[in-house]
């Protein structure tokens, strides 16, 4: 892995390892924040899996411990392009839950908000470049298309080299026919 690709990836996960560990350890401070967002995803967690906790204090702990192991990951490049959708997927309901600037009356913690809000915004598409960066590769399009172009091609040679041996057999055939015997 390049050095840039590297630094910039540590650099990218760094906050998600720290807020992550610091929620972790104390997500009752988020808890009045994150409960309207909690409540309108409860009754898809009930319906997907009953045995799914729905209390809010638990689901900041699982997204918290979710952006610990996943910004680990980015950090260290092992799965990288996995655990940046990952993050992504968490910061949305942070950003919703944390960053509502368009409730706030008060213009200063409208701005903040907003502020925050753009941020994170600003983060997901580093975490989408992150998700799509093949790290100098050929991605899986590219060798795909690669590949069906190569079939594509061995098969047009095959079917030149069949033709080919085919008016052999049919001139050889002929002279055959001509030869007394």
């Amino acid at each position: 892995m390049k050095p840039v690709r590297s630094l910039a990836r540590a650099m990218l996960s760094g906050i998600f390892v720290v807020s992550g560990f610091t929620n972790l350890r104390n997500p009752g401070r988020l808890v009045p924040a994150a409960k309207p967002v909690t409540d309108r995803v409860t009754p898809l967690l009930e319906k997907a899996d009953p045995r799914i906790p729905t209390d809010t204090e638990t689901l900041i702990r699982v997204n918290s411990a979710v952006q610990v192991g996943a910004g680990l990951m980015l950090a260290t490049g092992r799965f990288a392009r996995p655990a940046a959708l990952v993050l992504a997927g968490t910061l949305v309901p942070v950003t919703l839950a944390g960053h509502p600037f368009w409730n706030n009356d008060d213009p200063a913690a409208r701005r903040n908000n907003q502020i925050h809000f753009l941020k994170n915004l600003g983060l997901f598409g580093g975490l989408l470049l992150a998700a799509a960066d093949t790290g100098g590769k050929p991605g899986l399009r590219w060798r795909t298309g690669h590949r069906i172009g190569h079939s594509r091609r061995s098969v047009q040679r095959a079917v030149r080299t069949a033709r080919r041996e085919a008016r052999i057999a049919v001139r050889s055939a002929a002279t055959a026919r001509r030869l007394p015997g």
